[in-house]
């Protein structure tokens, strides 16, 4: 008859593989939360060999930051998108807690401030040509354009010019960011988190024209494991110049460059110390580009960046 000695043994190896396997568990989670299983994946494609790039191309790499956490006076939290006008030369940004639309200048300043009626939770902001834009509203998951005038001083969001995605996301996960592609007529929008996406309309300019037709929505996919390495995403730019994607998640503190069939062409980290950053970007919320390839970023809860080459 086997000792009491003997049959607690493999109910202790049991109990100290399960131990192991939870601290193993534990370890690969915190590695994957501080973005560092991030940052590494994504250096090493940005620093692979790009054979099959576009030129001209963007290197984020040499990008240093020209102003760091410029608070934007006049705003005081909930910033949320970016997008440049070049109409105007401006940028325009989103608040989502007294729901509004900001007009700031490439150099940070606040210009205006324009109330939006109806307004649920906007995330993102588009310029789509002239005074024509594109919002996007978490609350309602629904695209929403808008007509923003120099003497335009509130905007009304309407039933009659409204898109619904109708995504079946959790609360507080579902859109984030939209940028607007005017070569080929379609807007991208990411999806933050549960799960991480891209989705790609055609047709809704036609819709915004005043055709009777129904845009079509399919999902962009990016070639490597993005959606493992993100930890969520917060924005989205397309860069007409080069024909690519900025993909921002404020939670990784990072900024993607992407081809448009889904190769990574380089990063941004946004983390202390990285591209002359003297702080780590706390919560990036929106990404642009202008025509000459500066990155501007807003922060909540009211910061502004802005990057640039040497």
């Amino acid at each position: 008859m086997p000792s009491a000695q003997m049959r607690l043994k493999p109910r202790f190896a049991f109990k100290w593989r399960l131990l192991w396997l939870a601290g193993m568990a534990l370890v690969s989670f915190t590695l994957w939360k501080s973005a560092i299983l991030s940052f590494g994946y994504y250096w090493i494609l940005a620093n692979t060999d790009h054979a099959h790039s576009i030129a001209p191309q963007i290197n984020l790499s040499a990008y240093a930051a020209k102003t760091q956490k410029k608070v934007i006076a006049g705003l005081t939290s909930n910033v949320s998108g970016l997008t440049f006008s070049s109409s105007t030369q401006t940028l325009f940004t989103v608040i989502n807690k007294k729901p509004a639309v900001a007009e700031i200048s490439v150099e940070g300043d606040l210009i205006r401030r324009i109330p939006i009626i109806s307004g649920k939770d906007p995330e993102g902001i588009t310029h789509i040509a002239g005074d024509l834009f594109v919002i996007v509203d978490e609350g309602d998951q629904s695209i929403h354009w808008v007509n923003i005038k120099p003497e335009t001083t509130a905007l009304t969001l309407t039933d009659e010019r409204r898109l619904v995605l109708n995504l079946s996301a959790y609360r507080n996960l579902g859109i984030e960011g939209v940028s607007w592609d005017s070569d080929n007529n379609r807007l991208y929008i990411v999806q933050e988190a549960l799960p991480l996406r891209i989705l790609v309309v055609e047709g809704l300019l036609d819709r915004m024209e005043g055709v009777s037709s129904m845009p079509t929505v399919k999902e962009w996919t990016s070639g490597d494991l993005s959606k493992v390495f993100s930890l969520d995403l917060s924005s989205v730019s397309f860069h007409e110049q080069t024909r690519s994607l900025f993909l921002l998640s404020h939670a990784s503190s990072m900024l993607v460059n992407y081809t448009l069939d889904g190769k990574t062409l380089g990063m941004l980290a946004l983390h202390k110390g990285r591209h002359g950053l003297d702080e780590t970007v706390p919560q990036a919320e929106g990404v642009a580009l202008d025509p000459k390839g500066a990155v501007y970023i807003v922060s909540e809860p009211n910061f502004f960046y802005r990057f640039e080459r040497p």
